[in-house]
């Protein structure tokens, strides 16, 4: 069912600070900031040859990222992203299966402009998963 690794999501603190260890440190290619409200962050992502980073910053007070940083203030890896075919067929296999699908099991549209859905740490050994449609 799912494909390849999309991205590794890391919360941080300091957006600007992350991007200069990402582009200027380690030389990568790092895209323009990029606000996303429906999910309350704002993304920056690292391209490498054979995947991605995804830099996350809160987006105001109600940010789930917020709260991560409340209990993490370094930052650290917030989810790992698998690329599947069809979202939906994929969503109702997970949950037939027994998986949690967060919020209310409908598809958002991710930094990607494609569909999401996230899946309970609990199921996938306390790691939080996206899964985006491509």
């Amino acid at each position: 069912m799912i494909g390849r690794l999309n991205h590794v999501a890391i919360a941080v603190p300091d957006l600007d600070a992350a991007v200069k260890q990402y582009r200027d440190v380690l030389g990568a290619n790092v895209s323009e900031p990029l606000d996303l409200p429906d999910h309350g962050v704002t993304t920056v992502f690292v391209n490498l040859p054979n995947t991605k980073i995804e830099l996350l910053l809160p987006l105001g007070d109600d940010s789930p990222i917020a709260n991560y940083l409340v209990k993490n203030p370094s930052g650290g890896m917030h989810h790992i992203c698998y690329e599947v075919e069809d979202i939906m067929a994929a969503r109702d296999k997970l949950v037939e299966e027994g998986a949690r699908v967060l919020g209310s099991g409908e598809p958002k549209i991710g930094a990607h402009g494609k569909p999401v859905l996230f899946l309970h740490p609990k199921d996938f050994s306390g790691t939080l998963v996206e899964i985006e449609q491509v």
